[in-house]
């Protein structure tokens, strides 16, 4: 599979780039960028073609099987789009995009033009974490669940490579790391089916979710705790006792690697990924409804 990627930052550098090359089943075909001298750089690091502007990003798009997209939201819906119209399959970031319209144009035009879509859930491809929801959502019986994603992105002491990201200024920890939290939480205890959020301190936000299998769920998430109090955390109660996710042992570099895998099979399958763009969509179904309850201050139907 001949992949391009979109994106010059601090992601496409660090995970994205270095795992298309090194991936024995991936050919890393090219880079485009929204600053051309960055693409360049990139380029010219993996010794892959570079590419900038719309004339390019069609000549790279009509070279490739599919595309690695490592751009804020507020740009990846688009250029999903456009890469699912000319035929690539799409290895996306998540969230999809911060509009549930936007989230479902994507889902609509990796349908029409039948491309395979995976959403790079950090934590959905880890090594001791995807076996581990696995068997916990096969077990059942879940009473509750609990996951704290308390980052410091923001904090006054923090050096944290993304401190720059305008989108996570913007958008805060709600739309950052609760694509996170959804993402194991659903898969094992089910669809949600109504939300309550409540405002903490800065940006932080705490989330109170209905699932369709009777069980509850509370989270919650910050970019701005303190240094020392930072850290994630997932603890499930039920008629098995209780049970804690993992502790990553491992970089999202890893992780990455397994969901080019992930996107290669569903390519050659046409069997749609758990991780697919739809469920890319429903997450942000769920982050737009958390939005509205913060303002109403209310609970909202999903």
């Amino acid at each position: 599979m001949r992949i391009g990627l979109l994106g010059t930052g601090t992601w496409a550098e660090r995970v994205h780039a270095p795992a298309l090359a090194e991936h024995p089943g991936i050919e890393f075909a090219g880079v485009w960028g929204r600053r051309p001298e960055a693409a360049a750089a990139l380029g010219e690091k993996y010794g892959v073609p570079a590419h900038a502007g719309r004339t390019d990003l069609d000549r790279l798009l009509a070279e490739v099987d599919a595309v690695s997209i490592a751009l804020p939201p507020t740009v990846q819906a688009d250029l999903a789009v456009r890469a699912a119209e000319a035929g690539c399959h799409l290895l996306l970031d998540k969230p999809v995009a911060l509009t549930v319209p936007d989230a479902r144009r994507v889902v609509e035009a990796a349908g029409a033009h039948r491309v395979a879509s995976v959403v790079f859930f950090t934590v959905r491809f880890g090594g001791e974490q995807l076996p581990w929801i696995e068997e916990q959502a096969a077990v059942g019986g879940w009473f509750t669940g609990r996951s704290d994603w308390l980052g410091s992105v923001f904090a006054p002491d923090s050096t944290s490579a993304y401190a720059a990201s305008q989108w996570r200024k913007d958008k805060g920890a709600l739309w950052d790391v609760g694509p996170h939290a959804l993402s194991v939480l659903l898969p094992v205890l089910g669809d949600a089916t109504a939300v309550t959020a409540v405002p903490g301190p800065l940006d932080t936000v705490h989330l109170v979710l209905r699932h369709v299998g009777g069980a509850s769920s509370t989270l919650a998430l910050s970019l701005t705790a303190p240094v020392s109090g930072g850290g994630t955390a997932m603890e499930l109660r039920g008629e098995s006792g209780t049970v804690r996710l993992p502790e990553r042992g491992e970089g999202p570099h890893a992780a990455f690697h397994r969901a080019l895998d992930a996107l290669a099979t569903a390519a050659r399958t046409g069997e749609a990924h758990p991780c697919s763009a739809a469920f890319g969509l429903r997450t942000v179904e769920i982050l737009a409804a958390a939005e509205r309850s913060l303002a109403a201050g209310t609970t909202v139907e999903v």
